[in-house]
């Protein structure tokens, strides 16, 4: 009697592409993850469980704090005294708890970068395996967007939460936490979309570099001064520009000072004349400083600040530029790994 082997390589093709070879490792899985995506789960599921572990603990957190904090505001109120008694008391109670939190949110974009974005590519790349898989019958295009899609998801679900939570958080106490600055000192960088954009450009270019590099520890330490790098930038270059300065003119003489809206953070001091020409703050200082004001014309003194309403727009912009130069990241990775050898 005779039989019929099954076990050539047209079964090995034929089991390849129904996930029980290397190309698919489902092995027949139907559950919400089969396929590339499920591979891609299965190669890097260690950081993945903990990033959504760690958002739900933080999620949990963040609601639990919630309601001390409305129960403090709701006793004393937002507004800080004069003394600045209601502040101290604040931060005597939840000082520490906000700060914590603050770091979480800030620096969660830099975690996710060296950790995930970083080995996405590059561990593939330096273990041999990504020549494995794109050589079955899955192309280039479909294992890049497994790739690059699940990961992403998780980071994007992962940050939105726990951003859009802490701002749920922070913002009716936003007065009492440091001092009202929310441009610096991390609010800005920690609430509302900065904190997402920032993950998702941090993640792509550090998938970028260990597609470059395609050696994990290397791409990690380039993601890691990438991230130094263009927080700098962010800070100092971009940060203060996304916005309009508003101006508040007092006379020169005046021993009141500038009266600057609540909750507004204050940027720069200028000297001006009565047409409103500006000149540094350290203008007509020295022993005859009234013969040099009077020559200059110099009358009044000018603060420039940035209002608590602008701080939304800004974020907003800053999120744009962040998400746009995402999408040139990503969109060289994608190019990269379509057009050249891995």
């Amino acid at each position: 009697m005779s039989t019929t082997d099954t076990s050539g390589p047209a079964a090995g093709r034929t089991a390849a592409a129904e996930g029980d070879g290397p190309a698919g490792t489902a092995t027949g899985r139907r559950g919400l993850l089969h396929g590339l995506p499920w591979l891609v789960w299965r190669r890097h599921r260690t950081f993945l469980r903990l990033a959504l572990l760690a958002t739900v603990v933080g999620c949990a957190a963040f609601v639990y704090q919630r309601i001390g904090v409305q129960d403090f505001l709701h006793t004393h109120g937002t507004s800080p005294d004069l003394d600045g008694r209601l502040v101290t008391a604040f931060q005597n109670s939840y000082g520490s708890a906000f700060d914590s939190d603050m770091a979480l949110v800030r620096y969660l974009p830099v975690i996710v970068g060296i950790f995930l974005g970083a080995p996405l590519i590059a561990g593939e790349q330096e273990h041999g395996t990504v020549k494995l898989v794109t050589t079955q019958s899955v192309s280039r295009g479909r294992w890049i967007a497994a790739t690059l899609g699940l990961p992403l998801a998780v980071a994007v679900l992962c940050t939105t939460l726990l951003s859009a939570l802490f701002t749920w958080l922070w913002a009716p106490a936003h007065a009492l936490i440091a001092t009202g600055d929310w441009l610096a000192g991390g609010p800005f960088d920690s609430t509302g979309p900065v904190p997402v954009a920032m993950t998702l450009l941090l993640t792509s270019c550090g998938i970028a570099l260990g597609m470059l590099i395609k050696r994990v520890v290397p791409a990690m330490a380039a993601t890691a001064v990438l991230a130094v790098v263009s927080g700098v930038v962010w800070a100092e270059q971009i940060r203060p520009r996304l916005g309009t300065l508003r101006s508040v003119s007092y006379p020169y003489d005046s021993d009141s000072g500038p009266r600057l809206p609540f909750d507004a953070v204050r940027m720069d001091d200028w000297v001006s004349t009565a047409d409103g020409r500006l000149y540094g703050f350290g203008t007509c200082v020295h022993s005859d400083a009234e013969a040099c004001r009077a020559k200059l014309g110099i009358v009044n003194r000018v603060t420039q600040y940035f209002d608590y309403e602008q701080m939304a727009g800004m974020q907003w912009r800053g999120a744009g530029i962040l998400l746009a130069l995402t999408a040139v990241v990503l969109a060289f990775v994608v190019w990269r790994a379509q057009r050249r050898p891995l």
